[in-house]
């Protein structure tokens, strides 16, 4: 009986994610074409003190962009501002909704697919006593807190799936680490994903650590 309620989960989350990817190639089909020159000169004036010209930061304070899905950055430039009939934006930070602000829906289109078009900086993991714990939760989940593996949304090498996950591989630990910390607290710092805020609640901090270190040298 466990095994057949859990197939059929499973087939509820494949069939959820079937028209999601639909949802999603329509809109794709939809959206404005990029200008990558417009979109690298808005990375070089604007973005590159934080993120770096070519979407490699410099520290864990701040995210790679480099290959990160195009889709997936519109949206969460997106989700800094806040939308009509929203009270508050769905991620919270006083700085990118400074900078979100400033950007026209194209802009956003044509910065996000030049970031996509760059190469990340292969990063690594630092401390191998937690990469076993951290490869174990990002492959197989833990069973008896409810929580999946990070593979059956990130992709076994952390390259996501464009529009719905975002891509993992190479991200700083730190950056990892601080926003599954966000997605715990949800509202007021970051409400974008029912699902990601319910498998964050599950991990203690031991556990984030562990998976964030070992996403860092995932390829």
């Amino acid at each position: 009986m466990n095994r057949l309620c859990k197939s059929l989960k499973v087939l509820e989350v494949v069939a959820a994610a079937g028209l999601l990817s639909l949802a999603a190639q329509t809109r794709a089909a939809e959206s404005p074409k990029p200008d990558m020159n417009r979109g690298q000169a808005i990375a070089t004036k604007v973005c590159a003190s934080c993120h770096g010209a070519d979407g490699n930061s410099a520290t864990g304070s701040f995210p790679k962009l480099a290959g990160q899905h195009e889709a997936y950055l519109v949206k969460q430039l997106k989700d800094f501002k806040v939308q009509p009939g929203a009270k508050s934006a769905a991620r919270a930070n006083p700085i990118m909704a400074g900078m979100a602000a400033a950007l026209s829906d194209q802009d956003m289109v044509n910065v996000a697919a030049y970031f996509a078009s760059q190469t990340p900086k292969p990063n690594f993991a630092h401390d191998p006593a937690t990469v076993p714990d951290g490869q174990k939760i990002y492959r197989g989940g833990i069973a008896e807190k409810n929580v999946p593996a990070c593979a059956a949304c990130h992709g076994p090498t952390g390259m996501g799936i464009p529009v719905q996950y975002p891509r993992l591989s190479w991200q700083w630990s730190d950056y990892t680490v601080a926003q599954l910390h966000a997605f715990q607290q949800g509202a007021g710092a970051r409400d974008n994903s029912d699902v990601m805020h319910a498998i964050a609640s599950r991990l203690s901090d031991n556990e984030i650590k562990a998976v964030a270190d070992y996403i860092a040298g995932l390829h």
